[in-house]
């Protein structure tokens, strides 16, 4: 059998075939590439177009014979048209020369969007829309340096937007024209107001975003500040700039009654609407807590398991402080946050030294209170981060900054908020929020110091301590010139607050009066920590209506548990005027 006549038909032949083909058309010698140029050209039989010549073979490689002519070289860069493919842009283009920049060409693009421009004028005259564009001076900068120049989003009167590049050209002398040597301008503009308006209403969708988010924040912040009789307080909140997200910074005030108050600031980790809605949570909660009159650092248990349980993704950062003017200091504790700072009356400055837990939210961390003095005449500072953090720097060099600045503030709480809000560089455009708590334990004198007196007696014996409580009331308020009615009242008070105690509680026993400004104070402690309640008492009853009575006659009352152990039970009066 013929082998080599039926060997095409078995399978897989025809694939070798082929690529034996691809093989001989690779090779140099087989394209006709060989060394001897009279043999490459001996090659080249010409044929009628159309067609591929007697014997061609369509399969055969080009420049040999029976295969496709060879291909031509390709056009040159003169062989375009210029002009034409100006015409044909769809960006803007107009082409100036001299230094004068006369009109030499626009485009059908900027014809349409302009009108026809006359060449031979100059540009100021000829296309007022340049000068609109504040592209004359771009162009004379162009022409003097070279150098190609481009801005962008120009808006022109119309109310379209171009971003324009400016490329210096050559303009070659033309015979009998010599005014012409020297360059000119090639001016093409993109016409992108479509993504001008879009970046535009990102923007405003942006502006609408962070006014929703400064609205909330500032919503729950507390609107205006409580007073407390004892402290003069100031505070500020300052969001970010415009690139900035609002945060969650957040500082309150409470009274808490008896003289004492609350002071907290915190700061949620995190950005936007949804750092201030946690804020805002937290805030509630601490004031819900503190009307439980507890230590600090039981308010800051509560508020971390609290925290986890709003976000688990979220923790903020927080210190809760309460001044009792009976003792003149802070007690405080703190989740992470930065350390309080007191400026005495002669300047110096005092950093609360820890202890400092983690910050909120992190569980499983059992925080502890610390103290600091705050005598009269002196002012704690209490911040965010936001104050004393810089990129690129400590924030021990920012907390260092802030006690300087400090020890050179004076005056009320709000003049000092202003004071280091420009000491530390905070601006409008800062890039994070601030909160500052300004607090002062104001040192009086003369008349002021006569609105503010305290009394305290030790209950020592039995019940012969009623009658002495009574007796020591009835004189003090006697001396502090009280009305006949309030003096009556406040010694009822003081009889049933220290019946209570020698009844229910244990030594040491203590009474103590206080007057403000604004309010009678009574308060007797004990070494009992149970807290009573208001109960009613029935028809039957011989004991229950001490609690009611007080209740009834006071403007408020209120009890705690005292650190050392004990309870305190007080209540107030107001004073009239």
């Amino acid at each position: 059998m013929n082998f080599t006549r039926w060997s095409a038909r078995f399978p897989g032949t025809q694939r070798r075939a082929a690529a034996r083909r691809t093989d001989r058309a690779g090779s140099p010698a087989r394209r006709g590439e060989g060394s001897v140029p009279a043999a490459r050209g001996a090659y080249a039989q010409p044929h009628a177009p159309g067609t591929t010549g007697q014997g061609d073979d369509p399969a055969a490689p080009p420049g040999i014979p029976g295969g496709p002519p060879a291909p031509t070289a390709p056009p040159a860069l003169e062989d375009f048209s210029v002009r034409e493919i100006l015409g044909h842009l769809p960006g803007l283009v107009a082409l100036t020369y001299g230094t004068d920049h006369r009109l030499a060409y626009v485009n059908d693009a900027y014809a349409a969007a302009f009108g026809r421009r006359a060449p031979g004028g100059t540009a100021a005259e000829t296309c007022p829309e340049l000068a609109e564009l504040g592209l004359l001076p771009l162009m004379d900068q162009v022409l003097r340096s070279g150098r190609s120049r481009t801005v962008k989003s120009r808006r022109s009167q119309g109310g379209g937007f171009y971003t324009v590049s400016c490329l210096p050209v050559d303009v070659p002398a033309h015979h009998g024209h010599p005014e012409r040597p020297g360059g000119g301008v090639l001016v093409h503009a993109a016409d992108v107001t479509d993504h001008a308006e879009a970046a535009e209403r990102l923007r405003a969708s942006e502006r609408r975003h962070r006014q929703t988010a400064v609205t909330l924040q500032r919503s729950l912040l507390p609107q205006e500040l409580e007073q407390p009789d004892d402290l003069r307080v100031a505070a500020t909140y300052q969001p970010g700039g415009t690139d900035a997200a609002v945060g969650g910074d957040w500082y309150d005030v409470i009274t808490l009654g008896a003289g004492r108050t609350a002071l907290v600031i915190g700061d949620v980790m995190g950005r936007g609407v949804r750092a201030a809605a946690v804020m805002g949570q937290l805030r509630t909660a601490v004031r819900a807590y503190a009307r439980l009159d507890l230590p600090p650092h039981e308010v800051l248990q509560l508020l971390d398991g609290l925290a986890a349980e709003i976000d688990a993704s979220q923790i903020a950062t927080c210190v809760y402080a309460v001044h009792d003017p009976n003792e003149g200091r802070l007690v405080y504790a703190s989740a992470g946050h930065l350390p309080i700072l007191v400026r005495d009356e002669d300047g110096t400055v005092r950093r609360a030294a820890d202890p400092t837990g983690p910050p909120l939210g992190t569980g499983g961390w059992l925080h502890t209170s610390g103290t600091i003095a705050l005598p009269p005449g002196s002012t704690a500072v209490l911040y965010t981060d936001g104050l004393v953090e810089r990129r690129g720097e400590d924030i021990d060099e920012g907390v260092a900054a802030l006690e300087r600045a400090l020890s050179g503030a004076s005056g009320a709480p709000q003049v000092v908020c202003d004071r280091l809000l420009r000491s530390l560089g905070v601006t409008a455009e800062h890039d994070d929020d601030v909160a500052v708590l300004v607090l002062q334990h104001p040192s009086r004198t003369g008349p002021d110091a006569e609105l503010f007196h305290n009394a305290a007696l030790d209950l020592l014996g039995g019940v012969e301590a009623a009658p002495r409580a009574r007796a020591f009331a009835s004189g003090v308020l006697s001396s502090w010139r009280f009305p006949v009615e309030l003096r009556d009242l406040g010694v009822l008070a003081t009889s049933e607050l220290v019946a209570n105690s020698l009844q229910h509680g244990t030594p040491p026993m203590r009474l103590r009066l206080r007057r403000t400004d604004r309010r009678l104070i009574i308060e007797v402690t004990d070494g009992d920590d149970h807290l009573p309640r208001r109960r009613r008492a029935e028809t039957e009853d011989e004991a229950g209506r001490g609690i009611s009575i007080i209740a009834t006659i006071a403007s408020s009352w209120g009890c705690r548990r005292t650190p050392g152990g004990g309870k305190a039970v007080w209540c107030e009066f107001a004073l009239p005027g």
